[in-house]
């Protein structure tokens, strides 16, 4: 059985939400308990848990294009178009991240990575569909805790480009 959902207004202190704060975008914060049994990937759990449209929650991936680090945020409900993801960059291959670099790179940890407030910034991809819909959720930065903002605020805040690259 799904948990209930807590709803917050307030920052959840992570890097994520004190950049959102510092650059004063409006946002909600929304936290649930997160199942480490859950067979569910993270962001379906999250939608799951929040009651909110798979295709209005965001995975936050980080990917290794050409040697460098990227983040692509696509819809919960899709897989990541690696191909896409390189041709929008200017690359011409694309592969997920080794995990501890990502890690280690975002400083984040996996489940938990978003694409605001990262250690170091990342060029960074948004899936065009996220343009359709007036706010999405995305990590707020550790497992359980999501933010809801604007596709354009997010864009806006990391340096994110719109381009098709979700498959499903």
């Amino acid at each position: 059985m799904a948990k209930k959902p807590k709803k917050q207004q307030q920052s959840g202190g992570t890097p994520a939400t004190v950049a959102l704060t510092a650059a004063g975008t409006a946002f909600t914060v929304h936290s649930y308990d997160h199942d480490p049994a859950s067979a569910s990937s993270y962001g379906e759990e999250a939608a799951e848990a929040l009651g909110v449209s798979p295709d209005r929650v965001f995975k936050t991936l980080v990917a290794d294009v050409d040697g460098t680090l990227t983040v692509a945020v696509v819809p919960v409900a899709g897989s990541l178009d690696l191909k896409a993801l390189a041709s929008t960059v200017g690359g011409k291959r694309a592969a997920m991240a080794d995990p501890a670099a990502a890690e280690r790179t975002t400083g984040y940890v996996r489940g938990g990575i978003s694409p605001l407030g990262q250690r170091k910034r990342l060029r960074t991809v948004v899936d065009a569909s996220a343009q359709s819909h007036e706010t999405i959720c995305v990590s707020a930065g550790r497992r359980g805790l999501e933010v809801e903002l604007s596709p354009m605020d997010l864009a806006s805040l990391t340096g994110a480009v719109f381009a098709v690259i979700g498959r499903g």
